[in-house]
């Protein structure tokens, strides 16, 4: 069990890799992980480290990060130190689909994913009983064209009160304004199927069924104020077999929606996902 992550970039160059893995045997510790990568177009190095102390406790957060700063500032890095043992703290949005939010109360309470449920918020009262059955705060924030502003700040009272790390729009059939997706830019995902622009709508999956797609898939993004076009972390495909029903259709596209939305929050909560522009580096 690792206890602390480096995450970095910076312009490539010779020595990146001696200097990070000295910094870590400076502090009476040992690599249980390590991933670099480098963009050959903008020769850019992307690299997560994860350690822990051979003997004694791991180093604190604060005095690592004050030490690594030198080494940072000499090779021009944009770097994080995480504490690998600390639980993060969600909140997940709902409407009135539920796959997604009951797979990931699963995976928490198993232990899959290393966070806690702060809140489940949503427009629609439909699945206050599945939160409250997992013992998760429910909270219902009406949402309409006049009330958006208030609802909007109302989530963001909550991440603030509720020391958020991560909001997750788990099928949340509500479109985030520009301001509040800039106040989350990098802490909020989202899940979609995969075929739009083809099937818009509240049944997208019966109408891929109509017209006989042999793919179904789901993508897991970050929320930016380009609808469904944030940096992707993962996707998910699924082959429709022509016996298939319109709703065995649908219950694939659920399944690829929650398995793609589990595995871009787990990597997220890793530390293992970093920005390339407008893609991203995932080191699975």
């Amino acid at each position: 069990m690792s206890d602390v992550i480096i995450t970095l970039s910076c312009p490539d160059q010779p020595g990146i890799v001696r200097a990070v893995s000295g910094f870590v045997a400076d502090q009476g510790c040992t690599i249980t992980e390590s991933h670099q990568f480098i963009d050959g177009e903008s020769s850019r190095l992307y690299m997560r480290l994860a350690f822990q102390a051979v003997h004694g406790a791991t180093p604190g957060i604060d005095p690592l990060s004050s030490d690594f700063a030198e080494v940072a500032q000499e090779f021009l890095m944009t770097w994080k130190i995480t504490d690998a043992t600390r639980r993060a703290r969600l909140i997940i949005m709902v409407s009135k689909f539920g796959h997604c939010l009951n797979d990931l109360l699963y995976r928490v309470k198993v232990g899959q994913l290393n966070a806690e449920i702060a809140a489940v918020v949503s427009n629609h009262r439909d699945l206050e009983q599945l939160a409250t059955a997992a013992g998760v705060p429910f909270v219902h924030v009406p949402v309409t064209a006049a009330t958006k502003p208030e609802a909007e700040a109302e989530l963001l009272r909550l991440v603030d009160a509720l020391d958020v790390d991560l909001v997750v729009l788990a099928r949340y059939m509500q479109i985030l304004s520009a301001g509040l997706c800039a106040k989350l830019e990098g802490r909020a995902i989202n899940i979609h199927h995969s075929m739009l622009p083809s099937f818009k709508g509240a049944k997208p999956y019966r109408q891929a069924y109509q017209r006989g797609v042999k793919l179904v898939g789901a993508t897991a993004h970050y929320v930016t104020s380009d609808l469904d076009e944030g940096p992707i972390i993962e996707q998910e495909v699924q082959r429709v077999d022509h016996a298939m029903d319109a709703a065995g259709v649908t219950a694939l596209g659920r399944d690829t929606e929650s398995l793609a939305l589990a595995r871009a929050v787990q990597w997220h909560l890793e530390n293992r996902v970093m920005l390339d522009g407008r893609r991203t580096v995932v080191f699975r």
